[in-house]
């Protein structure tokens, strides 16, 4: 696939970088890699030390660890200098930036000077407020610049990005699941193998949440509609999937009925033994639970925010989305459809259609070929040198690379 951009005598050189190491970032990550080698690019990740680098190293990456904590902080100068160093070590022809820290680290060292890709996964300053905010939206603002495109998962986070006055190449590329990964399997088996759910009884109604147990995610609105649900569903069971920073406050916050499955490498089996997949998100770019559930063949309730809604056929929203932070509407949705398995069944088979036709990943790897295919064959001769030790501070750019300026990636493009 991409024979017609090797640089002479090697193979094109894409460096991922991200500082998430799980959750869907990792994810999404794991999967271009997948892809790209298999295409015969020359891969390396940049991370911190993590499960998701041993993965790396797995597929046939080459992988370099970088101390760097997930949001932004005094250590964030000497983050930018040792990310500079591994820079210089691998060279890339290409930097992929993933997220908001590795956005901001990776464009302060690379400047502009090699092709760099910048996936926000979520825009920065939707995830905190007042000052911060401001703050975080300045900067977006700011480093646009230093993006030679921006791949956004939706055309929500798209528009978001645009309304806040971030000016750029656009991409939309919307998230993809391995159908063949994520596929339906008969709940009582499912439900049979999973320790965490022995003596749970074989008909028992269950709802499943799938993500980190963090804010963004939105279990605590969940768990106050919980009561709601129970009250309709008296033997309804809720497992809340995955590991977080608010952990023990919604372990304390939770009735008997709910179980903690913590972190697990497959979430596979989790929507398989559901009968209905929760995600109450405050936001999101384009969560991947959605899709995985629905290629699984389950249905899915989330809330109407920017991608998450997204994320559905548009006959899903009548049934299946609700309002950000209304316990009273998600307990009525969720109560109604655990209720309803003919509905249920009816919403699984056509989520799983709507999966295979749009958000299967070889067609994600695909369009992230295209933007690479594009950056790498108009970037001008001598523009892809390694960023030469670039120091944060530093006023002057290396005079011996050539940089496109920012006026030239100045419109909006939607592939």
């Amino acid at each position: 696939m991409f024979a017609d951009l090797s640089v002479p005598g090697r193979r094109p050189r894409v460096l991922h970088l991200t500082q998430p190491v799980d959750g869907g970032v990792a994810r999404v990550v794991t999967d271009l890699v997948r892809a790209q080698l298999a295409d015969g690019l020359d891969v390396t990740a940049i991370c911190p030390d993590s499960a998701l680098t041993g993965q790396l190293r797995q597929l046939g990456a080459q992988v370099r660890h970088w101390r760097a904590s997930r949001s932004p902080g005094a250590s964030l100068v000497g983050e930018v200098r040792e990310l500079a160093r591994l820079l210089d070590d691998v060279c890339p022809d290409l930097v992929h930036a993933h997220s908001a820290k590795a956005g901001l680290a990776g464009r302060l060292a690379v400047r502009g000077r090699i092709p760099t890709v910048f996936q926000p996964h979520a825009w920065s300053f939707e995830a905190v407020g007042g000052t911060t905010a401001a703050l975080a939206l300045r900067w977006e603002r700011w480093a646009a610049r230093w993006a030679s495109r921006v791949v956004c998962v939706s055309d929500a986070e798209r528009a978001t990005g645009v309304r806040a006055g971030i000016t750029g190449r656009w991409t939309v590329v919307p998230n993809g699941i391995d159908p063949e990964h994520f596929r339906p399997a008969p709940a009582a088996a499912v439900r049979a193998r999973l320790a965490p759910l022995a003596g749970l009884p074989a008909q028992a109604p269950l709802a499943v949440c799938v993500g980190r147990l963090c804010r963004q995610k939105g279990q605590d609105v969940l768990l106050r509609a919980w009561s709601g649900v129970l009250r309709r569903v008296p033997d309804a069971r809720l497992v809340l999937v995955g590991d977080g920073p608010d952990r023990d406050r919604l372990r304390a916050a939770a009735p008997g009925s709910v179980l903690f499955a913590g972190a697990v490498a497959d979430a596979s089996p989790w929507y398989q033994a559901a009968d209905l997949v929760v995600l109450p998100s405050r936001w999101e770019g384009m969560a991947l639970a959605p899709l995985e559930a629905m290629a699984c063949g389950r249905p899915v309730v989330v809330t109407d925010v920017d991608g998450a809604r997204e994320s559905l056929p548009r006959s899903f929203a009548a049934p299946c989305v609700v309002p950000p932070e209304d316990p009273r509407a998600l307990a009525e949705t969720v109560g109604a459809l655990l209720l309803d398995p003919t509905l249920r069944t009816s919403l699984g088979d056509r989520g799983r259609r709507h999966v295979l036709s749009l958000h299967d990943v070889r067609q994600t790897a695909r369009a992230v070929a295209d933007v690479y295919r594009d950056l790498l064959g108009t970037w001008p001769a001598g523009a892809r040198a390694c960023p030469h030790r670039t120091v944060i501070g530093d006023a002057e750019a290396d005079r011996t690379t050539q940089r496109v300026e920012p006026s030239e990636h100045r419109e909006s493009i939607h592939s």
